[in-house]
C-alpha cells in the first residue's frame, strides 16, 4: 500500500502538476484513511468496499468534522481510486457511487464600494513596502485573482501597455485578467520605485517581493491584508476581495459568463452564487429605500 501511495503522490506532482498545498492535503487525507482501513484489519486496497467507505464517512461525522472537510477528504479518496483504476490495480472503485455530504451554501461576504476604496488607499505611498502593498490590494480588488495566483506572478506576465496580466489558476490553466487605471498606476509606481528598493540589487523575477528581495508568500499577503483591514474595522481575508470583485461587477451590470471567465471558474455554477449575493443586496436596498416597503415594515411592529 505504501509503494502505491508513493507512486500516486509522484503522479500528482509530475503529471497532474498539483500545487504543494494540494499534495499536502491529499497526503494527509489519504494517510488518515489508510489508518482507518488498517484499524478495520483490511490488508489490501481490494478489500476496501463501499461499506468500508461509508463507515469511514460516519467515523468522520462522529468526530464532528465540518461537511466541507468530509467532502474534501472523500474527493481525495475518489482521486486516488481513479488513479488505481487507470493503473489497473483494482477493477472497481468503492468511491464511485459514494455521495458526498450535502454542503450548506453560505453566501460569500464582501466589502462595500466605500470599504474597498478605503482599504486599497490605506498603505503609505512614501515607503517601498507601502507602494508594494497598495499595488497588491489594488490588484486583488481590480482583477479578482486568487492569492495563490498573485504570489506566483512573474514580472514578464505583466503588460501595463494593455493593462493585462497572465496568471495560472487551478489545474495550471492560463488566463488573462484585466486591471483598471488605478491598479495600473499603483503597479507602475511599485515597479519603478518600490520594487527596485526592496530588491536591493538582487535578481528575482517575482512580481511581489519582500524586504529581503525574495518572493512574497501567501501567509505574508494574509498578514498584509489584516494589517490594513483595521481601517475599516473588519476581518478581511484575500478571498473576500475576490468575492468583492465579483459582486461589484454583477451589481454594475456585468454578464455572468464574463465574470466566470475573469474569475477562472470552470463551472458557471461556481459563479452563480454571486447572483444570490446581489439579489440579497438588492432586497436590502429595496426595503430601506422604497416608501411602501418602509410603510409595511412599520405596520408590522
Amino acid at each position: 500500500m505504501q509503494e502505491i501511495f508513493n507512486k500516486y503522490i509522484a503522479y500528482l506532482e509530475a503529471e497532474r502538476n498539483a500545487s504543494a498545498h494540494t499534495v499536502h492535503n491529499y497526503t494527509n487525507d489519504l494517510l488518515e484513511f489508510f489508518d482507518f482501513v488498517r484499524e478495520k484489519k483490511i490488508k489490501s486496497l481490494n478489500g476496501v468496499d463501499k461499506h468500508t467507505l461509508r463507515g469511514y464517512l460516519s467515523h468522520l461525522m462522529g468526530r464532528g468534522l465540518a461537511k466541507s472537510s468530509i467532502a474534501r477528504k472523500l474527493s481525495s479518496i475518489r482521486s486516488f481510486y481513479r488513479y488505481l483504476l487507470r493503473e489497473e490495480l483494482i477493477s472497481a472503485s468503492p468511491a464511485a457511487k459514494t455521495s458526498s455530504p450535502k454542503l450548506d451554501r453560505h453566501l460569500p461576504s464582501f466589502l462595500t464600494t466605500e470599504e474597498a476604496k478605503q482599504l486599497v488607499e490605506s498603505p503609505d505611498p512614501s515607503l517601498p513596502q507601502g507602494q508594494r502593498d497598495r499595488a497588491i490590494l489594488e490588484l486583488l480588488y481590480a482583477s479578482g485573482i486568487r492569492v495563490s495566483e498573485l504570489v506566483n506572478i512573474n514580472i514578464e506576465q505583466v503588460n501595463l501597455a494593455t493593462n493585462e496580466i497572465r496568471v495560472w489558476g487551478k489545474g495550471s490553466k492560463e488566463r488573462v485578467v484585466l486591471i483598471g487605471s488605478p491598479a495600473a498606476q499603483a503597479m507602475k509606481i511599485y515597479l519603478s520605485q518600490g520594487r527596485p528598493e526592496l530588491l536591493g540589487g538582487k535578481k528575482n523575477n517575482a512580481l511581489f517581493v519582500n524586504r529581503y528581495g525574495g518572493r512574497l508568500a501567501v501567509r505574508r499577503i494574509q498578514k498584509i491584508l489584516g494589517k490594513y483591514a483595521v481601517i475599516i474595522d473588519k476581518k478581511v481575508h484575500p478571498h473576500m476581495l475576490r468575492h468583492t470583485f465579483a459582486t461589484h461587477l454583477l451589481d454594475g451590470g456585468a454578464d455572468l459568463r464574463v465574470v466566470q471567465e475573469l474569475l477562472g471558474h470552470a463551472k458557471l455554477s461556481s459563479t452563480q452564487i454571486y447572483t444570490h449575493v446581489t439579489q440579497s443586496q438588492a432586497r436590502k436596498v429595496y426595503l430601506s429605500a422604497h416608501p411602501m416597503a418602509q410603510e409595511k415594515s412599520d405596520d408590522s411592529k
